[in-house]
């Protein structure tokens, strides 16, 4: 988001597309970084991937009338750029296909930009919801007490994975600070994907007669962007983090093995814990519970 915010705003009046997943560009699609979005997961693309390949013609004539191509794609051997020359596009930068250790992912993926003259300085990613995402948003929380806690227990990993029985500790005590003394928390959104669907079975039943406790389950990234800028967050080293923390939210990410200087955040209501021992195990509730009360 950093390298396209920057493309927009040196060329405001180009007509930007993304080729990827679908689901995921969404978040870009029609809301200030692209004009259109294409899906990567198409048959006839495969055949980019191979040397010397019959290039379908609508393929060729696509890719031929842009005039600059920015591929973050793994193409090792340069296969997939050699049949993009093939097909008449002459302006291709490629990006890292891969993020390396010691520099931000943020900086890594906007560094391209320098050959065009452009020097990213704003690496804090931000999301612009449509007129249809805020109103998702606003039905979806119009029974909500406010203020809001949004919690994301998975990613794309176990070992990221702060340990299930945390959570619950966690949330039991939110909840009761709420009984006692007034917790400043009215709602508790758990926010799940396909990836999480054992830790949420595990919330569901350990919270469910909690009418405080709503649960969002794989929701388009537009509309769980929208519904996340008015809350306070706390989650993973996960797209999720990123996406709470490119809407606004106040967030709190629990980093364990994998390196916070590279993959955190880089907006300025992060904050980021970092458990001992580059293990989630032993970072304790009550730490955890003082960073959300702080």
């Amino acid at each position: 988001m950093p390298a396209l915010k920057a493309l927009r705003a040196a060329y405001p009046k180009a007509d930007i597309e993304i080729l990827g997943y679908s689901h995921i560009a969404a978040i870009a699609d029609k809301r200030f970084y692209a004009d259109a979005v294409r899906s990567i997961e198409y048959a006839a693309l495969s055949r980019f991937f191979a040397r010397k390949a019959e290039l379908p013609s609508e393929l060729c004539h696509y890719f031929a009338g842009f005039d600059l191509i920015l591929s973050y794609l793994y193409d090792p051997d340069g296969i997939f750029e050699e049949n993009l020359r093939r097909c008449g596009a002459e302006n291709i930068l490629r990006g890292p296909s891969k993020v390396v250790s010691g520099m931000s992912a943020a900086k890594q993926l906007a560094r391209p930009l320098q050959s065009l003259g452009i020097t990213v300085t704003d690496l804090a990613p931000k999301i612009f919801p449509s007129a249809e995402d805020w109103e998702f948003a606003s039905q979806f929380l119009e029974n909500c007490e406010v203020p809001i806690l949004a919690i994301h227990p998975g990613s794309g990993s176990e070992k990221k994975n702060w340990p299930i029985e945390n959570w619950i500790e966690l949330i039991r005590a939110l909840l009761n600070r709420a009984a006692t003394s007034g917790c400043r928390f009215g709602t508790v959104l758990i926010v799940s994907g396909e990836a999480d669907e054992k830790a949420r079975q595990r919330l569901r039943t350990s919270f469910a007669n909690e009418s405080r406790i709503r649960f969002v389950h794989q929701l388009p990234l537009p509309h769980l962007g929208a519904l996340l800028v008015q809350s306070t967050f706390i989650g993973h080293d996960s797209g999720i983090s990123h996406l709470a923390a490119a809407a606004g939210a106040r967030s709190i990410v629990l980093f364990g093995p994998t390196a916070a200087d590279v993959w955190a955040p880089q907006n300025k209501d992060v904050s980021v814990l970092i458990s001992p021992n580059e293990d989630l195990a032993q970072l304790a509730v009550a730490t955890v519970l003082d960073a959300i009360m702080y």
